[in-house]
């Protein structure tokens, strides 16, 4: 079940709510960075479906890390809304990326959208607006 894709790694900038809650796991592609996760016990309801909150997490830092690293330097950034909507689910074992899609880094805020996928099938998506902080 440990098992993790190839070119995925641990996460580059993590914080101690997301120890807690990984390992979260990253892959640099063109388009973007894709954040991965497999499921285990601790991520599942009673149900052993996974919990919609891990997603929520999960779309939290998926849309964030992107918007804030789009250029040379990051962009510092904090959460305005998130909307998540749940059109599938994932169980215990899978293995779960965050394909993400930036709209739009302005001076201050920025639009984004995400997938969540298991293999092919889209189970979740989610849309962020994040305000700039002004240094």
């Amino acid at each position: 079940m440990n098992d993790i894709p190839a070119d995925f790694e641990p996460i580059f900038r993590t914080s101690p709510y997301l120890e807690l809650l990984g390992p979260i796991f990253n892959k640099k592609t063109e388009n973007g960075l894709l954040i991965g996760l497999r499921a285990e016990e601790k991520h599942c309801n009673a149900r052993g479906l996974v919990h919609g909150g891990v997603f929520s997490s999960l779309a939290d830092v998926a849309l964030g890390y992107n918007a804030a690293f789009q250029g040379e330097q990051p962009i510092p950034l904090v959460t305005a809304s998130l909307s998540i909507d749940y059109a599938g689910s994932a169980k215990l074992g899978d293995w779960i990326e965050v394909h993400t899609d930036i709209q739009k880094v302005g001076s201050s805020i920025a639009f984004a959208n995400c997938y969540f996928l298991v293999g092919s099938k889209r189970i979740v998506r989610a849309s962020g607006v994040f305000s700039v902080i002004k240094t």
